[in-house]
């Protein structure tokens, strides 16, 4: 897959079928409208192009800055894209001069004179241009004079799509990973920078790795323990483990932290970022009354990891 981040340096599409969104979680709905992508530009021997934007659309056309909370960063959706087949992604500054294109300028300026279009694939609901006044019904009246085709996602699908990833992150919200994933088609994941905590952990026989999420904007899934997959940037290999996200309540319960133990691992990694997929919820955090009882539980909790990893 080829990243483009400059519409000035696109290359010269050959018959491009390209659908744009956001694709936040490229969950399981988002895949049929990828599907329907391949399909047609396996047909006219066409080239995949799927356009995006960054920052989030709502960042720049909002005042709702802080009700921004995404299942993917930018990052995230450039690797989960790869894994599609998708022939090139292109990310497009959303800047405020981009959002005050017209609808007919966002289709002959934008559109037509950076991609040449061979089909665009859109929901029936799409709209865009400034105050959102352009939809489907005005690419389709421009088709003919612009030489290229126009295909609907169904109505079905986009509600489907829309619902799934309201669920997927009410799910997350309330630590109920399993469904979270069920409609994601992959286990939820996020990186962190390990950052230096009370080493406390470790004096518990169960050493951990503090992490500090650097995107605001990516969501962090409901307190409690989880079984845990985990990777170092940029590694092949991934190592069991369990997760605590929350307040420690045994210990101090004054700040929210997340906290990995790797099974099987005796590395110093301060600095790096792990990687961390999230498999299955194993409870909610718990106050215990002596440091005994926290490391008794401990001991049942990575044993039930095992298990399930």
């Amino acid at each position: 897959m080829q990243i483009h981040t400059s519409l000035d340096q696109l290359p010269a599409f050959n018959k491009a079928v390209i659908t744009i969104g956001t694709f936040d979680g490229v969950h399981n709905g988002h895949k049929e409208v990828l599907h329907a992508l391949k399909r047609t530009a396996a047909s006219v021997k066409g080239e995949m192009v799927l356009i995006t934007f960054d920052p989030h659309p709502r960042k720049i056309v909002s005042s709702a800055i802080l009700g921004i909370r995404l299942l993917n960063t930018l990052e995230e959706r450039k690797q989960l894209l790869e894994k599609e087949g998708i022939d090139h992604l292109v990310v497009v500054p959303f800047t405020e001069k981009f959002a005050n294109l017209s609808a007919t300028e966002y289709i002959e300026d934008f559109l037509v004179a950076y991609f040449k279009p061979h089909t665009i694939i859109v929901g029936h609901d799409h709209q865009f241009g400034r105050n959102r006044q352009g939809n489907y019904a005005l690419l389709s009246s421009k088709a003919a004079q612009f030489g290229y085709n126009i295909e609907e996602i169904s109505r079905k699908l986009v509600e489907d799509i829309t619902i799934s990833s309201s669920k997927i992150r009410e799910h997350l919200s309330h630590a109920n990973i399993t469904d979270a994933n069920k409609l994601l088609g992959y286990p939820f994941f996020f990186s962190g920078t390990v950052v230096h905590g009370k080493k406390i952990g470790r004096t518990l026989g169960y050493p951990t790795a503090n992490l500090k999420i650097e995107d605001p904007e990516k969501i962090i899934p409901g307190n409690g323990i989880y079984a845990v997959f985990a990777k170092l940037t940029g590694a092949d290999h991934l190592y069991k483990g369990m997760m605590s996200i929350g307040f420690r309540p045994t210990l101090d319960g004054k700040s929210r932290v997340i906290e990995v133990n790797i099974f099987d691992f005796d590395q110093e990694i301060y600095d790096q970022v792990l990687e961390v997929h999230m498999i299955a919820y194993l409870r909610e955090e718990e106050k215990y009354n002596s440091l005994a009882d926290l490391i008794e539980q401990l001991g049942k909790d990575k044993q039930r990891s095992l298990q399930i990893l």
